[in-house]
C-alpha cells in the first residue's frame, strides 16, 4: 500500500492524454514505484481513485506499476472526486473523445510540444526511418531549443547549429548529420510508418507501400482503394483517409519532401503472390543464432509473410530459437510447422 500525492497527465505520441497516479515512493516486485497508471477516465472513476488515498499497487504481469483498488477507511475527509482536464496539459488546445473510444485526445496534432517529441521520436525509431544517435534526450533538446518543430526540421540541420547544445560536441553534431543523411532514400514502408498515422503499424505500413507503391498514390487513395489492402479494414482505412486529409498533415508531408526526403518506390503487391511466405503467417519466438527479432521480422514481411505475436490455428510457421518458451508449446499442441534458423533461411531461397 502506499498513498497517491496526486494525479497527472501525460500526452502520448497520438496525443492521448493519460492519468498517472504519482505515488510515495513504495517496494514492489523488486523495483521502487512513484508512477502507476490510471489508464483512462472511466477507470478513474470506477476505482474511484482520489489525490491524498491511500491505494494498493501492483506490477502488472510484473513490468507496468498499476492501482488495484483504494482503501476507503483510510480516504481523508477533504478528498475531492477526480475530474478530467478538459484542455491539453501541454499545448492548451482542446481535448476530444470519439463516440466508442474512452481516451480522450488533444486536437493540437503538430502544435503540441508533447505529441512533437513522441512523434519526432518515434520517427527516428529503429522500425521507422532509423536515425543513429537521435535518441529522447536529444529530441527534448532539439524542440525546447526551437531547433526542430516538424519531420522535415531534422532534415535541415547543421553542424554549427548542433554545436550550440549542451553536450554536444562537433565530432558527435558530424555523426548525427552523417546518420541523417543516410535516411534520406528510405524505404517507402519506413517512411509511411514513421509518420505515425494511427493504427498503421510496421507490417500494414508495409502492406500499403507494397500495395500503393508509392507516396502520392497512398496520398490520394480513398478508403474504397484502402480496403483494398491486405488485412486493411474500415477501421484503419478511415485512420489513414483522415491522416491525409488534414491539412497540417499534408503540408508536413509537403515540407519533408522539399527538404530533399526521396522515399524508395516499393514493389507492387500484385507481384507478392510468387513471394515464399505470400499469404501466411509466422511466429517468431526464442533468441536466433544470427539474427535478432526485428531482422527475422523484416525477412517475413520481405517474403510476403505477416509477422505474429502469438500462436493459433492460423499460423503458418514458428520460428523458434533458443529458450522459445510457450509459444513453441502451443505450436506443438496445435501441429503447426516448427523451423530453425537454417530452415527458414532455407525455405526464403526456395530449396
Amino acid at each position: 500500500m502506499t498513498r497517491v500525492e496526486s494525479i497527472e497527465f501525460q500526452v502520448g505520441r497520438t496525443g492521448v492524454v493519460t492519468p498517472v497516479a504519482r505515488l510515495k515512493p513504495v517496494f514492489v516486485g523488486g523495483v521502487t514505484v512513484t508512477n502507476a497508471t490510471l489508464h483512462n477516465e472511466d477507470e478513474v472513476r470506477r476505482k474511484d481513485v482520489r489525490a491524498g488515498d491511500t491505494v494498493v499497487v501492483r506490477r502488472a504481469g510484473d513490468v507496468i506499476p498499476e492501482v488495484v483498488a483504494v482503501v476507503l477507511e483510510q480516504r481523508p475527509e477533504s478528498s475531492v472526486p477526480f475530474e478530467m482536464v478538459k484542455e491539453c496539459p501541454a499545448c492548451q488546445s482542446a481535448l476530444e473523445r470519439l463516440e466508442g473510444e474512452s481516451a480522450w485526445r488533444c486536437t493540437g496534432g503538430l502544435i503540441c510540444p508533447a505529441q512533437r517529441k513522441q512523434t519526432l521520436i518515434h520517427a527516428a525509431s529503429r522500425k521507422a526511418l532509423d536515425i543513429e544517435g537521435l535518441g529522447e534526450k536529444l529530441v527534448d533538446q532539439l524542440v525546447e531549443t526551437g531547433l526542430v518543430h516538424t519531420l522535415a526540421d531534422i532534415f535541415k540541420l547543421q553542424v554549427e547549429k548542433l554545436v550550440l547544445l549542451e553536450r554536444m560536441g562537433r565530432k558527435s553534431a558530424e555523426n548525427l548529420i552523417e546518420a541523417i543523411d543516410k535516411v534520406r532514400e528510405p524505404a517507402l514502408n519506413r517512411l509511411i510508418y514513421a509518420l505515425g498515422i494511427r493504427h498503421v503499424g510496421e507490417t500494414t505500413a508495409r502492406d500499403l507501400a507494397q500495395h500503393f507503391g508509392s507516396l502520392q498514390a497512398l496520398e490520394q487513395a480513398d478508403e474504397e482503394a484502402l480496403l483494398q489492402v491486405n488485412e486493411v479494414g474500415p477501421v484503419v482505412a478511415a485512420s489513414v483517409r483522415h491522416f491525409f486529409q488534414e491539412p497540417h498533415n499534408r503540408e508536413a508531408l509537403d515540407a519533408l519532401l522539399a527538404a530533399g526526403v526521396t522515399p524508395q518506390q516499393a514493389q507492387a503487391r500484385a507481384n507478392s503472390a510468387n513471394l515464399p511466405l505470400a499469404g501466411k503467417t509466422v511466429v517468431i519466438t526464442g533468441t536466433l543464432p544470427s539474427m535478432s527479432r526485428d531482422e527475422a521480422t523484416r525477412r517475413v514481411l520481405e517474403a510476403g509473410g505477416k509477422a505474429s505475436g502469438s500462436v493459433s490455428k492460423k499460423t503458418a510457421y514458428v520460428l523458434a530459437g533458443a529458450e522459445a518458451g510457450s509459444k513453441l508449446t502451443k505450436a506443438q499442441e496445435l501441429g503447426v510447422t516448427i523451423l530453425d534458423e537454417a530452415q527458414f533461411l532455407a525455405l526464403l531461397a526456395g530449396e
